[in-house]
């Protein structure tokens, strides 16, 4: 079981970057069940339904989809983060693994997960969705400055998989 929460979201106007309470089950396990930045790592978090991802967290904002998935509320994600690998087995399983990022592109895995590809991908679709829905007429800047486009494209995409199965 998969189970992804991103609540109470909202704009740090300073920082710009947008905050939310995220709580993300597996299998029973709370893996994260906090207020983090949730739009730094959510374009990798998009792209991680439609392809295998490895986190670096010290990656220049252009290889966006290295990023981790969450970061803390600084939105910095050289600060503390929730980094994981997704591989995809199958047309129907994705195996996500929460790990622990260490210099020189290595990671040392924490947890592991199979999770049925149509869950993962629907519910990172609605989470993308959000977004696009909340910031619509905001006054929001990001530091990766295509994160609207790209995150965009990524729902797209997401919505024409799942629709296919």
């Amino acid at each position: 079981m998969f189970d992804l929460s991103v609540k109470g979201w909202s704009l740090d106007k300073d920082l710009q970057i947008i905050q939310a309470d995220v709580q993300l089950t597996v299998e029973g396990n709370i893996v994260v069940d906090e207020p983090l930045c949730v739009d730094v790592g959510l374009p990798a978090f998009l792209y991680s339904a439609l392809h295998d991802t490895k986190p670096n967290r010290f990656a220049p904002a252009d290889q966006w989809e290295r990023m981790p998935f969450f970061v803390c509320g600084c939105g910095d994600p050289e600060c503390r983060g929730f980094s994981f690998t997704v591989r995809h087995l199958d047309a129907k399983q994705v195996e996500l693994s929460y790990v622990e990022e260490r210099g020189n592109d290595t990671y040392r895995e924490l947890e592991s997960y199979i999770i049925p590809s149509i869950d993962y991908s629907k519910q990172i679709l609605v989470i993308g969705q959000a977004f696009l829905q909340y910031i619509e007429g905001l006054d929001y800047r990001p530091y990766f400055a295509d994160t609207v486009n790209v995150v965009s494209e990524l729902v797209d995409q997401i919505k024409q998989q799942v629709r296919s199965v």
